[in-house]
């Protein structure tokens, strides 16, 4: 039966907590009008905390030094390894180091703008407030952040922007970042405020009287499933980029974590906007189990082109002259250039690939791949600046690909690597079920249907260190649960209902593995629902996920026992989570009839390809309710409303 949204009858989400007044004091308006909880009575509250990557590990380290009585999970053997550490080309602040126009408002505008209108003003605006007091905690833990001759913290540009507002470390600015919140976060277990739990994974939220109070968490060593109580849970777990099974996500990102919340009673909101980076070392084969992403500030010096003529795409890329060459996003964004945003860089390498102009290998039925060209940065530069700025990026393309990028041109691929839909939250990051906090990649908050480069790293920052602490102890000083613990009957039917479905799992005794049934889902989401959609193909992802669905919980094959470690077990899991998401993206994509940032529908194009937003009956977050049947959510719909910036056709030409 072919999906019915009724869009204009959805009910208006109207509880968002956000401020109103003058845009540029909200945020201290609000945060001076919140409840505070007297430092003496802070050890009485448990906090849980699970995920350690920027903003899970930034939250528990400062509500840790704040005396809260705080636990902290993840499933790596260390925070060290949360997926933060591989964002590599920097970190976004409104300081204007290089006094070249930057401003908080500019920061604002543009992100706003980049993310296609479908973000919330008030929300962004307090982003780009807080990004001025990252770079300073940050220096202030030692973060090796690139400096000038003078000393003066160093600034590079990154897509949708024209100022240098991107502070950096290298190409590996995640890895430093998370390194000072990981310091932060040890502080306070050596000083027992955070108990840390490392191999323990998420596997169910416990709700009492509609109230979060604790997480379910398996033992990935022991396999013991556990419940663990508390007064607040904060969830910051990343995105759900591994539903497409190839991506730039560590092999273990999932998105069980939220999807468990949502099925408790948490609005998923915007699940189709899912971003393809435009900067990734192309899939060499059908034997790949991810992908690598090459930092986007490679775009400052590098150049992208594809051959002009077809006849050359199996040429030496040396031996193309000049004149040969399509600097397609120099061509078609003067203004901007090589430095458009991501969804336009990703759309336009796939616009050329698709026009059989395409460089590299054959994959599948076309050579997937354009050029990032450095040859004229190292004329102008030299190759000691080159590799001072992109040394460790240029290697580690090397190590791959066996091509030296110094000489020979980079060749780059899109590929899924972030997401912006997430759980839906209000201002104060608080989901739609009490006392359950969404921070970082896990909610939709701040970026619309488009993420700028380098705001990763700064909302995950802004939410953990300066956001989530305020607006958690404004809910605790109002908190008046009872006092619940593991032996509460709603933390023992969780503990149940986990063991019951992982037993479940166990006891197909079928043929396929998760994996095999992770890469055909993969595939059809990427195939009908990744950088560009249309209702006929959703249509038949719509018809097609639910077979997928449904052999696997007939056809499964997970060997061992559950009792210890068990990695096909651990992936089984997330794979039936991915199987029920992947759903609702795809209907969440259908619902949404136009086109916005990464949502690319091909029936609403401007005459000259670019996207076609609908304004009148689109601008609005869909956030879906799980009605206990996947295949039927239930949808909400929160209006969007700009004051300060006004929605307008995006252009960067």
């Amino acid at each position: 039966m072919e999906p019915r949204f009724d869009i204009d009858n959805a009910p208006r989400i109207t509880k968002s907590a956000s401020p109103s007044g003058p845009i540029d004091t909200r945020w201290s308006r609000h945060r001076f009008d919140m409840k505070l909880v007297n430092p003496a009575n802070r050890r009485k509250y448990k906090v849980i905390v699970v995920g350690t990557g920027l903003a899970g590990g930034a939250a528990a380290a400062t509500l840790g030094e704040l005396g809260y009585n705080v636990a902290v999970f993840c499933y790596q053997d260390s925070p060290r390894r949360a997926h933060s550490i591989a964002a590599q080309g920097g970190i976004n602040a409104a300081k204007n180091y290089q006094n070249d126009g930057d401003s908080v408002h500019r920061l604002f505008y543009d992100t706003v703008k980049g993310g296609d209108f479908r973000a919330r003003e008030s929300n962004v605006h307090r982003l780009a407030e807080v990004s001025v007091n990252i770079i300073d905690q940050c220096v202030a833990q030692g973060v090796p952040f690139a400096r000038e001759y003078s000393g003066l913290l160093d600034n590079r540009s990154f897509g949708g922007a024209q100022v240098s507002r991107t502070f950096y470390a290298r190409g590996q600015t995640g890895q430093q970042l998370l390194l000072g919140a990981y310091q932060a976060l040890e502080r306070q277990v050596e000083a027992g405020s955070v108990k840390q739990f490392s191999r323990h994974e998420m596997m169910e939220l416990i709700v009492v009287d509609g109230v979060a109070r604790g997480v379910v968490c398996r033992n990935m060593v022991s396999g013991r499933v556990e419940a663990f109580t508390a007064d607040v849970v904060l969830l910051a777990t990343g995105g759900y980029g591994n539903v497409f099974y190839l991506s730039t996500n560590a092999k273990g990102c999932n998105t069980t974590a939220i999807w468990r919340a949502h099925k408790k009673g948490a609005l998923f909101a915007n699940p189709c906007f899912t971003q393809i980076h435009p900067t990734c070392i192309p899939q060499a084969g059908s034997y790949q189990s991810k992908l690598t992403l090459m930092s986007e500030s490679l775009r400052n010096d590098g150049r992208v082109w594809v051959p002009k003529n077809a006849k050359d795409c199996t040429k030496d890329p040396s031996e193309i002259p000049e004149e040969d060459r399509d600097y397609y996003l120099e061509r078609i964004y003067p203004s901007f250039g090589n430095l458009v945003p991501r969804d336009i860089a990703s759309r336009r390498a796939k616009q050329m690939c698709d026009e059989g102009r395409g460089v590299g290998p054959v994959v599948g039925d076309q050579r997937r791949g354009v050029y990032l060209d450095f040859r004229d940065a190292v004329k102008r530069l030299g190759k000691a600046k080159v590799a001072e700025r992109y040394g460790n990026l240029f290697e580690m393309y090397e190590r791959i690909t066996g091509e030296d990028p110094y000489s020979v041109p980079m060749r780059i691929y899109p590929a899924t690597h972030y997401t912006m839909g997430g759980l839906w939250v209000d201002y104060n990051l608080m989901s739609s079920i009490p006392g359950l906090f969404v921070a970082g990649e896990a909610n939709f908050s701040d970026h619309g249907a488009n993420r700028l480069g380098a705001s990763a790293l700064m909302q995950g920052l802004a939410d953990g260190y300066f956001v989530a602490p305020s607006t958690i102890a404004n809910y605790l000083a109002g908190f008046k649960g009872p006092k619940v613990d593991e032996d509460h009957p709603e933390a023992k039917k969780a503990v149940a209902d986990v063991e019951a479905r992982l037993g479940k799992l166990m006891g197909m005794k079928g043929k396929r593995s998760p994996d095999s049934f992770h890469r055909e889902l993969g595939q059809v989401i990427w195939d009908n629902c990744g950088m560009a959609r249309n209702a006929s193909d959703l249509k038949k992802a719509l018809a097609k996920i639910p077979e997928i669905r449904a052999e696997f919980w007939e056809n499964l094959s997970v060997l061992g026992s559950g009792n210890g470690l068990n990695q096909t077990l651990e992936a089984a899991g997330r794979v039936a989570d991915f199987l029920e998401l992947g759903e609702l993206m795809c209907m969440d994509a259908l619902a949404r009839d136009e086109s916005c940032g990464c949502h690319f529908r091909e029936e609403h194009t401007t005459e000259e390809g670019e996207a076609e937003r609908n304004d009148d009956k689109y601008s609005y977050v869909a956030a879906w309710e799980y009605s206990g049947d996947t295949s039927k959510p239930k949808l909400h719909r929160e209006d969007l409303v700009f004051e300060f910036v006004k929605p307008s056709q995006r252009s960067y030409k």
